[in-house]
């Protein structure tokens, strides 16, 4: 009985050293750099280092981009309250001479329409004239083929 178990106990001992010299055939033909599985591995991870760099580079761009973008909004929101108070400041001074009238066609005329108050009106509130102003269309415009 010994005799059998001692013999199972090479054999056993035979099946593992085969496949363990199996295991590291394949072991080192997975971690060859040139052809193997370490070869691809080794180049992704080169790519993902690659990769990793490229980001942080478009990240920084970006953020310096829209830093710039803020601050060119905030340029622009600042003109345009200066333009706001200009023209709000043109309408209190008084009208210019009339000067020689101008062709009419580099400008068209204007049309002008006023609203006149009825009695209705009247009652309810006292209300000034409206005046639309309406720029004339040119009747020789030609529709685009």
């Amino acid at each position: 009985m010994e005799l059998i178990s001692n013999i199972l106990l090479i054999a056993g001992a035979l099946g593992a050293a085969v496949y363990c010299i199996v295991l590291s055939r394949r072991l080192k033909k997975f971690n060859q750099l040139e052809s193997g599985m370490g070869g691809a591995i080794a180049v992704l991870s080169a790519q993902v280092d690659e990769m990793t760099k490229a980001l942080e580079k478009a990240q920084t761009t970006a953020n310096t981009s829209a830093e710039q973008l803020r601050n060119l909004t905030k340029r622009a929101e600042i003109g345009a309250e200066k333009l706001e108070i200009m023209l709000a400041s043109l309408h209190d001074l008084p009208a210019p001479p009339q000067a020689a009238p101008r062709p009419a066609a580099s400008t068209p005329p204007l049309e002008v329409e006023e609203e006149i108050p009825t009695a209705a009106d009247e009652a309810e509130s006292p209300k000034r004239a409206r005046v639309v102003r309406r720029r004339q269309r040119e009747s020789n415009i030609e529709a685009a083929e």
